[in-house]
């Protein structure tokens, strides 16, 4: 009688185990493999620029993607915010200091000495994201309010007027979605771009 419910008991458990090993089996090839196929073929479909990357080619040369920022540092391009992983896609991350962190705040005073010095403005009047790195450290995007006060050093480095420089960054404006999700941003990738297309 009891090897007769040992051998129920074996068959019971492989039972279980053939039933679970085939359930795995089938959820990771449905969830694994052809939802992802699925999902990444409809991405490309009805968004082809967006699934590949916001990538941006001029003359058939990839400059940048829409979704990366890039280290501009000369006076005739408006400079992105700042970066805790250098701008490094592959290492992208916040500066992790706390608020109270005293190294954070000799970095920000570091940061709002020089653009005060360079924009010749007033530290109050510098918005936070131009001295504040964000949490992927590759934010391509500053408030219209940063962008507006680089307007004046960019268009005296390029010798043509701010009326100018100043329409180029409401073109580039993006409003926030529907009217209510975010804050108007512009792109500072497709802006120096468009400057560089402007003085050719």
């Amino acid at each position: 009688m009891n090897m007769q419910n040992h051998q129920l008991a074996d068959s019971s458990l492989g039972g279980h185990l053939r039933a679970s090993i085939g359930l795995t089996i089938i959820a990771l090839g449905l969830c694994g493999f052809v939802y992802s196929a699925a999902a990444a073929s409809l991405g490309q479909i009805l968004f082809p620029e967006k699934a590949s990357g916001s990538l941006i080619f001029e003359k058939n040369q990839l400059i940048g993607s829409r979704l990366v920022a890039q280290p501009f540092t000369h006076i005739q391009y408006f400079h992105p915010r700042p970066s805790a992983s250098k701008y490094d896609p592959m290492s992208m991350a916040g500066s992790n200091m706390a608020r109270t962190n005293p190294e954070l705040h000799k970095v920000i005073d570091e940061r709002l000495s020089k653009i005060s010095e360079q924009e010749q403005i007033e530290k109050t009047k510098i918005p936070a994201d131009l001295v504040t790195a964000s949490g992927s450290g590759i934010d391509p995007e500053i408030s219209v309010q940063s962008a507006m006060i680089q307007v004046k050093r960019v268009a005296h480095a390029r010798h043509i007027s701010e009326q100018a420089v100043e329409k180029l960054v409401q073109v580039h404006t993006v409003h926030p979605t529907f009217g209510i999700l975010g804050q108007a941003r512009v792109n500072v990738l497709e802006l120096n771009l468009a400057l560089d297309l402007a003085g050719r």
